[in-house]
């Protein structure tokens, strides 16, 4: 792929350039996956469950507007302070308008679900990016378990899903690891009588169970030599209980890579989720050399947390192991950054995944490294980097409205030759409301050109 740079000289983008060494102490927001759970199942559980840390992007609030259009009290009470009112499992009501979903892809699969197990018919939208993205493979396995659904075509948004009643208990192999899956299939099947089990290839993150254990659901959990089997009795009674939501390790991963590529730098993410099943990105850093320390560990509302610090560090390439990619599926745009300016290569495989997120994120990736003067090879599930010392920059990068794909370049704007500028960062909203603030605050120059 050749390198085309274009200047980041359009006003008013949003530019990254190199300046001093990032230095403090930071909170990231809460986990966009476990704000999107608890907001879910509070909302089917008897009892009012107060929650501290939600993460209160876009997204996130689209489910918290859904749970209320769905009859469920959902109120704000402060900064990250939540408080849901339950109507217990089966008491949704039938929404009176359409639930827009907006960017929310984690929220409507996991949405689709819920839905599937009640007695309701309902109607989900999004935005442009949302409603060009599949929703069959949630669709198939919910409609096995008696949910009705109309698409457009490609299985895309607007869709109508009428729910179950009840639904039946399945046993189902995911094709792909996929914990939207695995969670949309759970959620349908605690309303169903008798074990749902769903089978994963490959472990992935396991907020939903540890967020049904939270409210009193049965599950169990087994490795077999088939893959991991989960299984969940049918319709308990959920409980409400207060919930602490950590820090997205998603959201660390931006200052995290910033601090290891911008030289002299220290930051410590406080409260940042450690959740086996969600660090590969930090395993493979470590890989690559850096200098990354997990302080303080403890644990929350069922999820381990620590405090993360995090030192300029020279990498070196490394090859990122297949069966990684469930555990760091949300970071491989900026641990290709990060592979950037490592010495030598670094191969990244399995990443089929990235296709089908808020864009093609492997394509995007791949485009905006290129742009930056990078040397990649891209296929249809992998990624060579080739590292280099002095990155180019001078680009602007096109994110493809994705906000990951945004904050992974500005990243890479804070280490390059030349600022980099991407050409529209109001996605960023979605999960890292404050990102652009919080960058500033430990010494980013990031500014409107």
């Amino acid at each position: 792929m050749s390198h085309s740079p274009a200047p980041p000289d359009v006003p008013g983008r949003l530019t990254a350039a190199a300046g001093r060494p990032l230095e403090g102490r930071i909170t990231v927001p809460g986990d966009k996956s476990i704000s999107h759970r608890a907001l879910m199942l509070a909302a089917l559980a008897v009892g009012r469950t107060g929650v501290e840390g939600l993460l209160e992007g876009e997204d996130v609030l689209r489910t918290a507007a859904a749970m209320r259009a769905l009859g469920a009290r959902v109120e704000r009470l402060g900064p990250g302070t939540w408080q849901v009112d339950g109507v217990g499992l089966g008491g949704l009501a039938e929404p009176e308008d359409v639930l827009d979903m907006g960017n929310a892809g984690t929220g409507s699969r996991l949405l689709m679900g819920i839905l599937a197990g009640h007695d309701l018919t309902a109607f989900l939208t999004g935005d442009a990016s949302l409603r060009r993205r599949p929703m069959n493979r949630v669709m198939a396995p919910l409609a096995q378990m008696g949910a009705t659904f109309a698409a457009r075509s490609g299985g895309r948004l607007p869709l109508m899903v009428q729910g179950a009643s009840p639904p039946m208990p399945i046993t189902y192999r995911l094709p792909v690891a996929s914990a939207q899956v695995k969670s949309a299939v759970l959620f349908a099947g605690l309303s169903a009588p008798g074990t749902t089990t769903v089978i994963e290839p490959e472990p992935t993150r396991d907020h939903s169970e540890r967020m049904l254990r939270h409210f009193g659901a049965r599950i169990a959990v087994e490795d077999r030599t088939d893959g991991r089997h989960v299984v969940l009795t049918g319709q308990p009674e959920l409980v409400a209980g207060d919930l602490v939501v950590p820090g997205d390790p998603s959201s660390a991963a931006f200052p995290v890579v910033a601090a290891l590529l911008v030289p002299g730098s220290e930051v410590t993410v406080a409260r940042v989720g450690t959740n086996d099943l969600r660090c590969g990105l930090y395993t493979t850093l470590r890989e690559m050399g850096a200098d990354l320390a997990f302080v303080d560990p403890r644990e929350e509302g069922g999820e381990p947390i620590a405090d993360l610090v995090v030192r300029a560090s020279r990498l070196k390439g490394v090859e990122v192991p297949p069966d990684r990619a469930p555990a760091m599926i949300d970071e491989y745009p900026v641990l290709a950054v990060a592979a950037a300016f490592a010495e030598g290569t670094t191969v990244m495989r399995g990443l089929g995944e990235l296709k089908v997120k808020e864009s093609d994120r492997l394509a995007a990736t791949a485009r905006g490294l290129v742009a930056c003067g990078v040397k990649v090879e891209v296929g249809d599930d992998w990624l060579i980097v080739h590292g280099q010392e002095r990155v180019p920059g001078g680009a602007l990068v096109e994110t493809e409205m994705d906000h990951r794909i945004a904050m992974a370049f500005l990243v890479m704007g804070l280490a390059a030759q030349q600022p980099v500028a991407i050409d529209d960062d109001a996605m960023i909203a979605t999960s890292f409301p404050a990102f652009t603030d919080l960058m500033r605050g430990l010494g980013a120059d990031l500014r409107r050109v």
